[in-house]
């Protein structure tokens, strides 16, 4: 039983006190279709909202099969429109861009029911209505009359035992108006149907009880129809909405409204490509800060290069190297890490060229020729280069000298290939064999401490110097006329000359036999003619050499892709149980100091970025949310909490987000894979990898929460009657 005992509604407005009804006593039951008519202003619509339960009242008492409810709280009262009460709106309150199917659905979704079992019972709701061709239309392309036979379904998808019905047929033509009524009348068989009009004579005659109020009272309570009540009014099963629903309905919400969905989806880009563009930024000032930085033992200290070495100083096996080969980031390696940093200087008239060594070889040059003979070069620098770009015929002309403390030769530069990831100062260059060959003999004197004795003398440190000749035969050499000192009786034929080659690697000896002995009388026919050469004091044969030197592998440097790559490389590289050290972190930086201070004010400035992101976007997200306050006030009459309300915007921005995000990032992998053509992208993502698309995403996440949360207040900073009111 629904009784009211001397209840009076007031209005405060403006330190005025207006009055809704006054001393209004009323006893309702089940089974009753109850009529309150009166003019405009007579206090029944207020009446109607306080039965059930949309507003509160000041004096008196409201009872519940005889519990008080003037101790009700905003959740009490929340908790008692779920059990007992369903509405029917005079403008039917409907969700107009959800079909038929969908607003029924969505009250038995908001009561925690199973999308797949509820659908037999929508479905004889809508035929129960009559609307079983309309069952997939949206609401707002039905009439005022079909509209009103959604709102009655999904009254009975509810299941309450009170239906209340304000100027259910107001907006209507005769006919529907009859229709409507008659629908009423015989769903009301089991409930309590509580029907506010202005129209008597039209639902007179389904009344069982009429009700006539004048200026906020009671001036007639008549009973038309007598029938059996029962008053005891039972509450229906109340269920929590599932995680699951809440999640159909953000979903659904993301894209039912396409203006809506077009707006928010520019405002997600806009955040994506700010926070991608800053980001980037920061990454690029970053990574390009090595630009300040140098290394003091490194010659080549590119980004992209990993040095390597067995934990335990073993030589790098072959199966080792194909292990290596394998990882995804891995662009080259080059296994004899000597040559890496060999500074290269070289002149031919005014042009003077330094740089380092290339590893690679070249298939293609952009002028001149390739490699094709002996003591040939290619150089290879920045288009913008002044001798490759306004001396490039001159650069090719001539003989250039170049000489170290261990060796010296002449060559000619044939070709000339353009790679704009030099800077306009630095060159590298890519050898010829033979030349190479020279490269390899400094080197390994450069790293290894050289130690020759013949008869148990050593040499002195001005003689250590190896020739390398394949016409001393194998096991045999060929010693300098000027080093007879050493022997007996200034004859060093068939002594024995031990060489001993040691570094951080190895100690490796070989022991090798006199045979002939170089003059500048034999040396054309002995070794052709290289006895002129006065760094070197023996030849030996090039396996002997090898074997003192070039034996095996212990260090190598291996290059990533991108130098994004080289934190996990390293990780891969020390998972195959390799010493590892990245160019990158050795590098001395004079200006490290700024650089810090500079990182710092960058993440600031990111941060300030996204606060400000977050108020544009809640801002304009106000605006375009301004016509989903009608939405979400129809949860409300539907028993919804406010957590539920904000679980539904969060879940349906969430959506938003991620589909925006996802698209972009599409986007931006068909640019990275040149599939798509968009520059500034490009440079933007040239350093941002998974871990910083991560980063970009949660924080569109976040700003999605911040939005609802701070969205949901506003939602419920009024209350139901007041927030409708500013809607109608």
């Amino acid at each position: 039983m629904l009784k009211l005992k001397n209840v009076s509604k007031y209005y405060y407005q403006d330190g005025m006190i207006a009055s809704g009804f006054t001393k209004v006593n009323l006893d309702l039951n089940l089974g009753e279709f109850v009529v309150i008519t009166g003019e405009s202003g007579s206090g029944k619509s207020t009446l109607l909202n306080v039965l059930s339960g949309l507003d509160t009242y000041e004096d008196g008492e409201m009872y519940i099969n005889g519990e008080e409810t003037s101790h009700y709280t905003e959740e009490d009262y929340l908790n008692y429109r779920r059990s007992y009460v369903s509405n029917i709106f005079q403008n039917f309150n409907l969700v107009n861009s959800y079909t038929v199917y969908e607003n029924i659905e969505l009250t038995m979704l908001m009561n925690g029911r199973d999308k797949r079992e509820i659908k037999p019972i929508i479905e004889d709701l809508i035929n129960k209505v009559g609307l079983k061709k309309y069952r997939h239309t949206l609401v707002s392309k039905l009439s005022g009359g079909q509209k009103q036979r959604v709102a009655i379904a999904r009254a009975l998808a509810n299941d309450t035992p009170i239906i209340v019905c304000d100027e259910p047929t107001g907006a209507l033509d005769s006919k529907a108006s009859s229709e409507i009524l008659k629908l009423l009348y015989e769903v009301s068989k089991d409930k309590l149907v509580i029907v506010v009009t202005h129209n008597k004579a039209e639902i007179e005659k389904y009344a069982t009880r009429l009700i006539r109020m004048h200026d906020g009272k009671i001036l007639e309570n008549k009973v038309i129809k007598k029938i059996d009540l029962d008053d005891q009014i039972k509450s229906r099963d109340v269920n929590n909405i599932t995680w699951i629903n809440k999640v159909i309905l953000g979903v659904r919400n993301a894209f039912n409204i396409p203006i809506k969905f077009l707006l928010m989806f520019a405002i997600y880009l806009l955040i994506t490509v700010t926070l991608i563009s800053n980001y980037g930024s920061l990454k690029i000032a970053e990574y390009e800060e090595i630009n300040y930085s140098y290394s003091s033992y490194f010659m080549d200290d590119t980004d992209k290069r990993i040095i390597i070495n067995k934990k335990d100083k073993s030589p790098i096996t072959e199966s080792e190297y194909q292990s290596i080969e394998k990882l995804s980031n891995i662009e080259y390696i080059v296994k004899n890490d000597l040559y890496n940093d060999y500074s290269v200087y070289m002149q031919n008239g005014h042009v003077y060229l330094d740089g380092y060594l290339r590893k690679d070889k070249v298939t293609n040059v952009d002028y001149g020729k390739n490699i094709n003979g002996d003591n040939e070069i290619i150089v290879i620098g920045n288009p913008d280069s002044y001798y490759l770009k306004e001396e490039k015929e001159e650069v090719l002309k001539g003989t250039y000298a170049f000489s170290d403390e261990n060796v010296s030769f002449r060559g000619k530069v044939v070709g000339i290939v353009y790679d704009s990831s030099l800077s306009e100062y630095s060159y590298e260059f890519i050898f010829s064999d033979n030349l190479m060959q020279l490269i390899n003999y400094s080197t390994n004197i450069n790293a290894n401490k050289l130690k020759i004795n013949i008869n148990k003398n050593y040499l002195n440190v001005y003689d250590n110097r190896i020739g390398i000749s394949n016409k001393v035969p194998e096991g045999e050499v060929y010693l300098k006329d000027n080093l007879n000192g050493y022997c007996n009786n200034y004859n060093c034929f068939n002594s024995i000359v031990n060489l001993n080659a040691t570094n951080i690697y190895h100690n490796d000896n070989i022991a090798l036999k006199v045979s002939k002995v170089v003059s500048e009388n034999n040396s054309k026919d002995l070794i052709d003619g290289q006895v002129d050469n006065s760094y070197i004091s023996l030849y030996i044969n090039e396996k002997d050499y090898n074997k003192l030197f070039n034996n095996a592998s212990y260090q190598s440097s291996v290059y990533v892709k991108e130098v994004k790559d080289v934190e996990l490389a390293c990780k891969d590289l020390n998972d195959l149980g390799f010493n590892t050290l990245a160019l990158r972190e050795s590098k001395r930086n004079d200006a490290e100091m700024i650089m810090n201070i500079f990182k710092i004010f960058r993440l600031i400035v990111i941060g300030a970025l996204v606060i400000t992101l977050f108020f544009i976007s809640y801002f304009i997200m106000k605006i375009i949310y301004k016509s989903r306050n009608s939405y979400y006030t129809t949860l409300r009459t539907l028993g919804s909490t406010k957590k539920v309300c904000v679980n539904i915007l969060m879940n349906e921005l969430i959506t938003l987000a991620t589909f925006t995000y996802t698209l972009f990032v599409i986007f931006a992998i068909l640019v990275k894979n040149n599939i798509i053509k968009f520059a500034y992208l490009t440079k933007m993502t040239k350093y941002i990898g998974l871990k910083e698309y991560l980063f970009v995403y949660l924080i569109l996440i976040l700003l999605s929460l911040l939005m609802a949360l701070r969205y949901g207040r506003k939602i419920f900073k009024n209350s139901i009657i007041k927030t409708y009111g500013e809607r109608l």
